[in-house]
């Protein structure tokens, strides 16, 4: 089982709205390595830390799941769609989505917390420059995280049904 780390905007698709909604499909991918990642490497199972991004201050807020493995993202050909591609069709995807929902509440961790963390040492997102959506977290980061957002790790993976 991987981790990994999902961003999204809070006045877009907020950790509230996943809870209400019991899951989604993550769309709107546009990056190709984070494409890649959905596409060939997260499976289901996989735990995902939801991290709210340009807001003040970006946190993650909680614990997701993948339910279902990479697909063709279908908003990619349609041509109503804020994420319509003319390069990507049915016969042809380009982009491709996971299934995930919601596993965990967080207390909120905020970025300038965990770049304060040395535990934390060496994470993507802690990065120079890092700014890809959907993006690996090393199983260490993964738990220094969840303790510092209030949860035992050891006690997530009981969560999905």
């Amino acid at each position: 089982m991987k981790k990994w780390l999902m961003k999204s905007e809070l006045d877009v698709y907020p950790w509230s709205q996943l809870v209400k909604d019991g899951g989604t499909h993550w769309d709107g991918v546009r990056n190709y390595q984070a494409r890649n990642f959905m596409r060939d490497d997260m499976k289901i199972g996989d735990q995902i830390l939801y991290y709210h991004s340009n807001c003040k201050p970006p946190h993650v807020t909680g614990v997701a799941i993948v339910v279902r493995e990479g697909y063709p993202d279908h908003t990619s050909w349609d041509p109503d769609s804020k994420y319509h591609d003319l390069k990507s069709s049915p016969e042809s995807p380009r982009w491709y989505m996971v299934d995930i929902k919601p596993l965990c509440k967080l207390n909120d961790v905020s970025l300038l917390t965990m770049r304060e963390n040395p535990a934390l040492s060496g994470m993507l997102l802690l990065a120079k420059g890092q700014r890809l959506s959907v993006q690996p977290v090393e199983d260490i980061h993964f738990d220094v995280i969840c303790k510092m957002g209030g949860i035992d790790p050891s006690d997530i993976a009981s969560q999905f049904d």
